[in-house]
């Protein structure tokens, strides 16, 4: 719904009663200022030549999710993680800490003990082993919300729905379903993303026609033909709806051999020569035949796994066959390469 959106708030504070595993103050000059800072609101004075050895405290960033429509009193899950070189988190407990919003006022306050899932255990020689990240954690309900956000749900007569994913298709059955259960003129879809309802002022009545709504059943419209490719690992998603002109496919391989020997070459009797060792290399190319595979025109999504499982392509081989595809224009399909 437009004008009702979750807000980032983020906050900077301190982590203390670490077992030692702090920020190296030394390397980490922040995380004495900081200290320094909150034991003076405490009536402490430190000294300014006076540098703390700290090993039990970590400057941290936090960093929380704003619900909308949530209010002062309500709980927020937070997260915390390290700034600084602190190797764990583990044990620590956050004082309290504000977190703003973009604007720069604070919205909500943090404090609490961290639920720090890693771990980590370090050798006198040096090794060490780590388990997922010891330097972040979380606290659940850790912070208290102090201020509402604003919304835009009561300014205007009407209400615009904005969908996930944009599809005509899906804003007009969404216009089309609203009219047919509130009555003609009620819904109108303004692009492929919107669809603006007229809706009562009154606000009981206006969070009462909300509930209605949001319990319509609509039919999305069909996923789009795409064809997602992940060349970092390999992997390859085909949407139903792909399908393909008609195409030849020609895929080959070459497969070079190389093997090597060592051969011991003796010197004749009573020779003056010395005996040696000659390496002997033995090369051999070798290509495929046989693996060309024809698509016809308006193929399935069965059609062409079963087509390249029949030639033993494997995922790499895929996203080469599907790239030469989409170049010889035979691919219907929207084609994504992360």
């Amino acid at each position: 719904m437009a004008g009702v959106r979750s807000n980032q708030l983020v906050g900077y504070g301190l982590v203390v009663g670490l077992d030692g595993s702090g920020d190296q103050t030394s390397q980490t000059p922040f995380t004495v200022q900081s200290l320094k800072n909150m034991l003076n609101q405490f009536g402490v004075t430190i000294p300014a030549d006076v540098n703390p050895q700290l090993k039990n405290v970590a400057a941290v960033a936090i960093h929380a999710e704003l619900p909308p429509f949530a209010k002062p009193g309500q709980r927020l899950d937070i997260t915390v993680s390290s700034l600084g070189n602190a190797k764990s988190l583990r044990g620590g407990a956050l004082l309290m800490a504000p977190l703003r919003g973009a604007d720069g006022n604070v919205y909500a306050v943090a404090q609490g003990s961290l639920l720090v899932s890693g771990l980590s255990a370090t050798g006198a020689d040096g090794s060490r082993v780590t388990v997922n990240v010891p330097s972040v954690g979380r606290i659940p309900g850790g912070a208290t919300v102090e201020r509402v956000v604003p919304t835009g749900f009561m300014n205007q007569d009407y209400l615009v729905l904005n969908l996930h994913t944009a599809d005509f298709t899906t804003a007009t059955r969404l216009a089309a379903g609203i009219d047919d259960a509130m009555g003609p003129g009620t819904a109108a879809a303004i692009d492929a993303t919107s669809v603006r309802v007229n809706a009562p002022r009154d606000p009981n009545q206006r969070v009462a026609y909300v509930s209605v709504l949001e319990n319509l059943r609509v039919e999305p419209g069909a996923a789009p033909a795409r064809v997602i490719v992940n060349s970092r690992t390999g992997t390859v998603v085909i949407g139903a709806h792909v399908r393909l002109l008609p195409a030849a496919i020609s895929h080959g391989s070459m497969t070079v051999t190389i093997s090597e020997q060592l051969t011991v070459s003796q010197p004749a009797p009573f020779s003056t020569g010395a005996t040696v060792v000659t390496p002997e290399s033995d090369v051999e190319v070798a290509e495929d035949v046989d693996r060309m595979f024809l698509f016809d025109t308006g193929v399935t999504l069965q059609d062409i796994v079963d087509g390249v499982n029949r030639v033993g392509a494997g995922p790499s081989d895929l996203v080469a066959i599907l790239e030469a595809l989409k170049s010889a224009g035979s691919l219907r399909a929207e084609l994504i390469i992360l």
